[in-house]
């Protein structure tokens, strides 16, 4: 076709990236929170721009990023395997290791398979799409990680959301579906941003009576909660009867990567037909030598979990004598209700030249009007560590006008 007959479009699709001026507009005003490289860590303590800080808003639940015992488990699987796989499990990247982890957690979750994925992320965007197909129903938690989102959305079923844990009317919802469409509830175990259990007994209870299967992401609850540190559904001594349970190494086993595990014919399908699995490079040597650590220490050391429950309780009900509204966290998650994305990011400041870091969480991560600063805790976080952590919301909040000086909120903002 000759040029003369060439129709030239008139929009950019880079448009968007070039009008995008946000973030340029928070880092103008000093107060951009993201993105601080870290260049020193012992787990709790932390240098970022040459400031030391306490860490409260990391997932290192069971404080073991820098045990010497890990550290040790990856270098020598470095000298032993090399630094990479390079290539996916189905082809040339399965090493015994592999193997080995995914034997150990299907036993520690009393469950008959699993299969390792490449990132948490991916564990449920590739298991999710390829479990649930054209023609079938998926009922999703509208709280739901972005990576259960993105899997419904790659996933050929129809997915129908239902609001959060609400689970009136997630039965209305099945009321009205036809009886001979197969169907799959997705729900976060442990939510990530208000740090809420999931309904699993109702939902368990739901998913029986309507002949639907059950899908709990418990990235933020295996090694942090229930028997063992096994999860939201053994909270309840119900992981028997949830069908597929996803988790993300990334958190309480200090490394990176994800499992799902479940009954073997259907791991075995996912295994064999997830675009996510097939077509990604395998975990690194050293991340599947660390997380096999990892779970040794979890199964060995129970006073982690102890005392991460202790610091839980501890810092829930420090911050809500502050005044500050919690939500209904009931978990190392823990997050502090600000309000205003813009009075969110000042609180965030003042709260990080006051020696804490801590997560700014703003629109769309939660809902507008309803920006927070998201604390997570570490097994080895000291006492000291905490009180001044408490501390420092004190003076900060007190400055905002979040709470006054007698432990009461002055502000009134949605979510409980």
């Amino acid at each position: 076709m000759s040029s003369a007959h060439t129709k030239k479009a008139n929009v950019d699709v880079f448009s968007k990236a070039f009008n995008f001026t946000k973030a340029d507009e928070v880092k103008a005003l000093g107060l951009y929170p993201y993105f601080k490289p870290l260049t020193e860590t012992d787990g709790t303590v932390v240098v970022i721009q040459g400031q030391k800080v306490i860490m409260a808003g990391s997932n290192n639940y069971l404080g073991l990023t820098n045990d010497s015992r890990l550290i040790k488990a990856a270098k020598d699987a470095i000298d032993r395997y090399g630094t990479g796989c390079t290539g996916s499990r189905y082809l040339n990247g399965t090493l015994d290791l592999h193997l080995e982890l995914e034997d150990k957690l299907a036993e520690f979750l009393h469950k008959e398979a699993c299969v390792l994925f490449s990132t948490g992320y991916q564990t449920n965007e590739g298991a999710i799409q390829t479990i649930a197909g054209r023609n079938e129903e998926i009922y999703s938690d509208k709280d739901n990680h972005a990576c259960i989102v993105v899997g419904t959305l790659c996933s050929n079923a129809k997915t129908i959301r239902y609001p959060h844990n609400d689970m009136d009317q997630l039965r209305k919802l099945l009321d009205r579906s036809n009886p001979d469409v197969a169907k799959i509830i997705v729900s976060d175990g442990v939510f990530s941003m208000s740090g809420r259990l999931a309904n699993v007994p109702e939902l368990v209870k739901i998913s029986k009576e309507y002949g639907a299967r059950l899908y709990l992401d418990d990235a933020h609850a295996i090694g942090v909660i229930g028997d063992g540190g096994r999860g939201s559904g053994s909270v309840y001594g119900l992981n028997d009867d949830v069908d597929l349970i996803s988790g993300t190494f990334s958190k309480s086993f200090a490394s990176l990567g994800g499992f799902l595990v479940g009954d073997r014919p259907v791991i075995e399908y996912i295994r064999h037909n997830s675009p996510a699995h097939i077509f990604s490079a395998s975990m690194p040597p050293a991340n599947a030598a660390t997380v096999l650590k990892a779970l040794e220490i979890l199964k060995e050391e129970t006073w982690r979990l102890d005392r991460l429950e202790y610091i839980s309780n501890y810092m829930r009900e420090g911050l809500r004598k502050l005044g500050f509204n919690v939500w209904s966290s009931n978990t190392p998650i823990i997050p502090v209700v600000i309000g205003e994305m813009m009075n969110c990011f000042k609180f965030w400041k003042d709260l990080f030249e006051a020696g804490v870091y801590a997560n700014a969480v703003v629109p769309p991560a939660v809902p507008l009007g309803q920006s927070l600063i998201r604390t997570s805790y570490s097994a080895t976080h000291t006492d000291d560590q905490l009180d001044q952590i408490i501390e420092a919301f004190y003076k900060v909040g007190v400055k905002h006008g979040i709470i006054d000086k007698n432990g009461h909120s002055l502000v009134s903002i949605a979510g409980t």
